[in-house]
């Protein structure tokens, strides 16, 4: 049996009830997070995650499918939204990807053949004899497990809509690639490729029915808060400035 860990997750093993997992605490965010510069992004979190971060839509198989990806950052590995204290900004919105974490969804691959079935897997290395039990004695989930198991199992159902999302757009012909050129006030240009949007001239070129078929689908509504989130990269670029200045105003560590 052949597991795959998500996006951004590193070993993973199936979930059992005798499982104990060490939970991370409020926003403290896990090491494996601190160096993305982008996590997927789910069909209801749009309207929440537009105020804070630019949506772009990403392709890792030549155009074939796509994913919806909130951007964290101008360049690899650099997360812009992790505090100096290792927690994720409180000033902003979470994304349910972390949220679930060290928890995942995932299809084994058994024989060569993918099944269809996703089972709920953990990161092997939140696994601690000190760590949260998620069962009681009869077998019945504790509360710490049956919260985090409700957002697991929400998440992942949300996370299909978007796929459906991603695929209506792209089989409408609506996303063109773009690459994000920005000019900081110290140091080289920048340059994100690899990103699609929404071509705004395409979308203007749709049928009534089409149009209405979007709308009644919550489509609409999410291309346009894709659209004015890409606002947020020039925001992503002050907080990149931002954290250079912090980083320049610390005293230097004696070696």
């Amino acid at each position: 049996m052949d597991i795959k860990p998500p996006y951004g997750y590193g070993d993973i093993v199936p979930l059992t009830k005798q499982h104990r997992v060490a939970l991370p605490q409020g926003r403290r965010l896990p090491p494996v997070f601190r160096n993305l510069a982008a996590l997927p992004l789910s069909y209801t979190e749009f309207g929440a995650a537009c105020r804070d971060y630019p949506i772009a839509f990403v392709s890792g198989d030549g155009g074939k499918t796509f994913a919806a990806m909130a951007v964290l950052g101008l360049e690899n590995p650099k997360n812009l939204f992790v505090a100096e204290d290792g927690t994720w900004d409180a000033g902003v919105y979470l994304p349910a990807y972390v949220r679930r974490y060290p928890f995942c969804m995932t299809r084994v691959t058994v024989d060569g053949k993918e099944q269809p079935e996703r089972i709920a897997c953990v990161e092997r290395s939140a696994l601690s004899e000190a760590g949260e039990a998620l069962y009681d004695a009869a077998g019945e989930p504790l509360k710490a497990w049956a919260e985090r198991r409700k957002l697991l199992f929400e998440f992942e159902a949300d996370l299909v809509r978007s796929e459906e999302l991603c695929r209506t757009l792209a089989e409408a012909q609506l996303l063109e690639a773009f690459t994000l050129q920005a000019i900081p006030t110290a140091g080289a240009p920048l340059a994100m490729t690899g990103l699609h949007r929404v071509a705004e001239p395409k979308l203007a070129e749709l049928s009534p029915e089409t149009l209405r078929d979007l709308t009644r689908k919550g489509i609409l509504a999410r291309v346009y808060a894709h659209l004015i989130s890409l606002n947020n990269f020039g925001r992503l670029l002050d907080r990149r400035a931002a954290a250079g200045a912090a980083a320049a105003a610390r005293p230097a560590r004696l070696s």
